[in-house]
């Protein structure tokens, strides 16, 4: 089992005021580079970005999820703050993800602010609980350890995937992490710097470690 999940928001940044024009639906054709990524790599890949309802005006804060097997299923963000209520409309959660012999439960930032969203994950057979963020630096140490509690109760592998350059206004934290299901520290990305926070489990147990990523050419 191979998965990899990205921030909130991911595809097209953190920017809500431009939200309706990037909006995507699962059907559009620039998706097919992370489909075929998916297949041709046997991971399963979650991203953030804004979708849009075939069938009407509402716009959600969604992540995207493409399958090994080529299908792409959607997760809807079902607590949204304040300011974002003025761009998006409150969304529906989405499926139980099937991950070999792991299940994935997804959940998108302010998700992870209430306690009961992990815990319907868990009831609901996630031993992973996945959420792409974007959490600021004040809020950081915060919400990390909220996350690293839920990993503990809920006896689940917790991952959160947050940027680590402006968007949108916000200066996040950085620092994407992943917990094991006993709530210890696998492993920690840096601050401000992009990079992919790795974790493998083993007969011997957890191993992390972080790949910086680099851009050539840029």
């Amino acid at each position: 089992m191979s998965l990899i999940i990205f921030p909130e928001l991911s595809l097209t940044g953190y920017e809500p005021e431009l939200a309706r024009k990037l909006g995507l639906t699962l059907q559009d054709s620039r998706l097919e580079l992370l489909r075929n990524q998916a297949k041709n790599h046997n991971i399963t890949i979650v991203c953030g970005a804004p979708l849009c309802c075939n069938d009407g005006d509402a716009l959600y804060i969604g992540a995207i999820v493409f399958s090994p097997d080529g299908t792409l299923y959607s997760y809807t963000k079902q607590h949204l703050h304040d300011t974002e209520e003025h761009f998006f409309t409150p969304g529906q959660g989405g499926p139980q993800l099937s991950l070999g012999e792991r299940t994935l439960g997804l959940a998108i930032c302010a998700d992870i602010a209430s306690p009961s969203h992990p815990q319907l994950a868990a009831a609901g057979g996630a031993d992973i609980y996945g959420a792409g963020v974007l959490i600021s630096k004040p809020s950081y140490d915060k919400e990390s350890e909220m996350m690293r509690g839920y990993a503990e109760k809920h006896r689940m592998t917790v991952m959160l995937a947050n940027h680590c350059a402006p968007t949108g206004g916000w200066i996040p934290a950085g620092k994407s992490a992943i917990w094991s299901e006993l709530g210890h520290e696998i492993v920690v990305a840096p601050a401000n710097q992009d990079a992919l926070a790795i974790a493998r489990k083993t007969h011997e147990g957890w191993h992390g470690h972080v790949e910086l990523i680099s851009y050539q050419g840029a």
